[in-house]
């Protein structure tokens, strides 16, 4: 091997190093996130299918992967906070507030493209479940009033 290359390699190993203990202890939110992301977009594709839409999987596939990387951004950006607010405040309540908001929109849209899929004429609405205790006061109709069964 060149002086070069060993350089280079030796640059490459420090850095992957430094990613790696970044996101080590945050393995579990990017694979709660992919998880959520791979779900949305399977029941996202079955809803459209009910609903008549043509399914263009190179779009799915470029949203699904766009999303991916929104949240190791948002996962980042947490962990960021954490180390800078979460320091100060001795508990990393911005970045675990931050990061439930940011799960909850996304279970919000899975529970709600799944409901669509069945045929279930109610809507999830994550903030409502925020604020009430009830489940049942979360979900909303969505059906009009002359198309109720």
């Amino acid at each position: 091997m060149t002086e070069t290359s060993t350089l280079m390699a030796s640059t490459i190993t420090a850095i992957g190093t430094v990613i790696a203990s970044f996101y080590e202890h945050l393995a579990l939110w990017l694979l709660l996130g992919m998880a959520l992301v791979l779900v949305d977009l399977r029941y996202g594709v079955m809803a459209a299918r009910v609903r008549g839409e043509k399914i263009r999987l190179s779009r799915a596939w470029r949203r699904t992967i766009n999303k991916m990387i929104d949240y190791l951004c948002w996962v980042t950006v947490a962990e960021l906070i954490s180390r800078t607010f979460g320091i100060s405040l001795g508990v990393p309540v911005v970045s675990m507030s931050m990061l439930f908001i940011i799960y909850g929109i996304e279970i919000s849209s899975c529970v709600n493209n799944y409901f669509e899929y069945k045929g279930v004429r109610k809507r999830f609405n994550f903030w409502k479940l925020i604020h009430r205790p009830e489940l049942e006061e979360a979900l909303e109709d969505t059906a009009e009033e002359g198309d109720r069964r």
